[in-house]
């Protein structure tokens, strides 16, 4: 696959450009105006001080997807601006104080669900999606794709492609593959079954910090962070809330803002 700048091949490496849309579906994905920030009291209530203000999302995007060609993968946006953006995979832990924590702060965040591990609660992720966080896929039932052929391949993707599609109105545009593992079978099945890109990482959430990919461990313009949806007994008793504050923490530690990665890509 060839290599274009700003984008990444590989959960450690780097891919590239994408591919643009019909124009009715890049028409619903306009960039989004930054919302207010919430007063600083209420990033204290969560023992938070407040992030730098998000940039406004650029005009045209620096990800086009839709052309031909590979599908891109992708985990860093191409930006000189001090932003980063959120996604959170899996939907394990189910918090009634997570959705608090995110009405309050309205800090955007990316979703990449598993049917396995939402099925028991559709309506957990719906309270997230209403407050303008976009809903992806990562597959029906969280395999490494590595070990699968193509048509397992597709089974996963297109199937929880339709599931989403069915469950929250809007069919996913954007995949993450589980482990971060893919092949070419696997970017064959995700452009046929309907998303535009592959969505990696370059930091992931643990409990107090982040590992990161970068040798000085410093996030970077553009960096795509990954957490999940955890409880305390993945997080050695912490709460998903904790992680997020331990992560807006390091975030604002570095100077950087929080975008929304649907206006960027």
């Amino acid at each position: 696959m060839m290599l274009l700048a700003g984008c990444d091949s590989g959960a450690s490496g780097t891919t590239d450009r994408g591919t643009g849309t019909p124009d009715a579906a890049r028409a619903a994905r306009k960039p989004t105006a930054p919302a207010t920030a919430p007063p600083a009291a209420v990033w204290a209530r969560w023992g938070l001080q407040p992030l730098p203000a998000a940039p406004v999302p650029p005009a045209v995007k620096p990800v086009k997807l839709g052309r031909a060609g590979p599908v891109p993968v992708v985990s860093r946006i191409p930006t000189r601006n001090k932003v980063v953006f959120i996604t959170i995979d899996d939907g394990a832990e189910k918090a009634p104080e997570f959705v608090r924590m995110m009405r309050e702060l309205r800090v955007p965040i990316t979703m990449f669900l598993t049917d396995a591990a939402i099925k028991s609660n559709y309506g957990y992720f719906t309270k997230l999606q209403q407050l303008g966080n976009s809903i992806q896929n990562h597959t029906i039932s969280h395999p490494n794709l590595n070990t699968l052929g193509l048509a397992a391949q597709h089974a996963e993707i297109c199937g929880q492609e339709q599931k989403l599609t069915k469950e929250y109105g809007k069919a996913p545009y954007l995949f993450r593959p589980p482990y971060g593992n893919y092949n070419a079978d696997t970017l064959t099945a995700v452009k046929e079954c309907g998303p535009k890109a592959v969505v990696l990482w370059k930091e992931s959430m643990q409990i107090r910090d982040m590992q990161y990919q970068n040798a000085d461990r410093k996030l970077s313009p553009g960096d795509i962070i990954l957490a999940h949806f955890r409880g305390p007994a993945e997080l050695k008793r912490h709460t998903m809330t904790q992680m997020f504050a331990n992560m807006l923490r390091r975030i604002k530690e570095q100077g950087y803002a929080v975008g929304r990665l649907d206006d960027y890509l």
